[in-house]
């Protein structure tokens, strides 16, 4: 794709990266054929390869209307395009700097501006916490719309207290923490029962993905820089004690971010290397799993303990299998201790959450999650459906009576009854 970037873009550091990706283009549409929005709405603008196109067009001087921006807000940024690509368009980042480009000459309307900022701050805010158990504890009288964005309280369990010489960081996330707690225990309980101690430095908050989604680019780096300040001392300890292993996630929207600091912060003269050390240091959860499998099967024996649920439906979040481009680890690993584990047909397009995507385009989101729940309800008639992220897990339990969690509780469970914890 040839490209004449207007003179106030030639030259800077977006303006040379989003020429480089543009010019990997062919114009082939093998990634309208996986565009989650491209399928439901059938307009070439709301497909990756129409999206590359008006992004060129602003870089190029073309004005830029409040129609390019809803095309570019219609992006689940699933990435699926970047699976499918042959010649490797980085969509991903392209995407941010459109969207960065559209926020700077475009005012929103005041009523987008505020659902943005409240989300923006409230999600990430210490109040949140606060905020969900009041909205728990008043969740039988709320909304149905409303109700279903509130999961009922449940109780995370005792927190393991044994030490390891083997330590890594665990990113305890803005919102997981007082949504599903139990997702955060759970892991530091199988990763103990492993021979890993799980260490969680309390001034860690928001991974940036929130602020960076939500048209505050600047706010999104300064959380990035607040996460490696918090978690530098741990992985360079000032006593010279060895650090930590691995900076551990369990939600790969989260994982999908810290991966991509060293990238984010690249141009920071004081936090470039850091950041890309943190990026380095950066595992999904599942990545573990080959290590962790054979500890477990040690615990569990040659069969699951009764009472734990056998028949799983999986759905691999777009930020993992895409984004991460991990598949096949959890369903894998899973198997490995006696889960039957299916995944469903489709199983690699969006199931419409997409970090605050569902309540920014709620209409798209929930026929994204309709479709997805009729693959997942008929791919094994599943006791319980499981994935790896948050916001999947809350926006799929929205719509159906069967319960979905995360894998790792699953593990959890199997371990508790098994006697592995006392």
């Amino acid at each position: 794709m040839q490209t004449r970037l207007a003179p106030e873009f030639a030259g800077t550091p977006d303006g040379q990266e989003a020429d480089a990706i543009l010019r990997r283009c062919v114009h082939c549409g093998f990634c309208t054929a996986t565009c989650p929005t491209y399928q439901l709405l059938g307009d070439e603008l709301d497909g990756p390869r129409g999206r590359i196109y008006l992004i060129k067009q602003m870089l190029e001087g073309a004005p830029v209307t409040h129609a390019t921006q809803q095309h570019l807000d219609r992006c689940l940024t699933c990435r699926n395009c970047e699976t499918t690509c042959p010649s490797g368009v980085d969509y991903g980042h392209l995407l941010d700097i459109g969207r960065k480009v559209a926020q700077q000459r475009i005012t929103r309307p005041a009523p987008q501006r505020l659902l943005r900022a409240l989300l923006r701050h409230g999600l990430t805010s210490p109040l949140f916490g606060p905020a969900m158990r009041l909205g728990q504890w008043l969740r039988p009288w709320l909304p149905p719309r409303l109700r279903a964005k509130v999961p009922p309280r449940r109780r995370p369990g005792a927190w393991p207290r044994r030490t390891h010489a083997r330590r890594v960081l665990l990113l305890a996330g803005c919102v997981q923490p007082a949504m599903l707690p139990t997702i955060n225990a759970a892991t530091a309980r199988v990763l103990d029962a492993a021979g890993l101690q799980v260490v969680v430095a309390p001034k860690a908050g928001c991974c940036g993905a929130i602020r960076l989604h939500l048209d505050d680019p600047l706010g999104a780096l300064a959380d990035m820089r607040t996460n490696i300040d918090a978690w530098w001392p741990y992985i360079e300890p000032s006593d010279g004690s060895p650090g930590v292993e691995a900076i551990v996630i369990n939600a790969s929207g989260c994982g999908v971010t810290v991966k991509d600091y060293g990238h984010q912060l690249r141009h920071d003269p004081l936090y470039a290397a850091k950041a890309a050390r943190i990026s380095a240091l950066a595992r999904d959860l599942s990545e573990l799993l080959p290590e962790l499998v054979p500890a477990w099967q040690q615990r569990l024996g040659s069969t699951l303990p009764a009472g734990v649920p056998q028949r799983l439906a999986y759905h691999p979040p777009c930020t993992l299998q895409h984004g991460q481009r991990l598949r096949g680890g959890v369903e894998a690993g899973l198997r490995a201790l006696g889960f039957a584990v299916t995944l469903p047909a489709e199983s690699h397009l969006c199931c419409g959450s997409a970090g605050t995507y569902s309540l920014l385009q709620a209409e798209l989101a929930d026929r994204l999650r309709a479709r997805k729940l009729q693959h997942l309800h008929a791919a094994n008639d599943p006791q319980v459906i499981v994935s790896a992220n948050i916001g999947c897990i809350t926006h799929l339990q929205a719509g159906t009576a069967r319960p979905v969690r995360h894998w790792v509780e699953l593990v959890d469970e199997a371990l508790a009854r098994s006697g592995a914890y006392t």
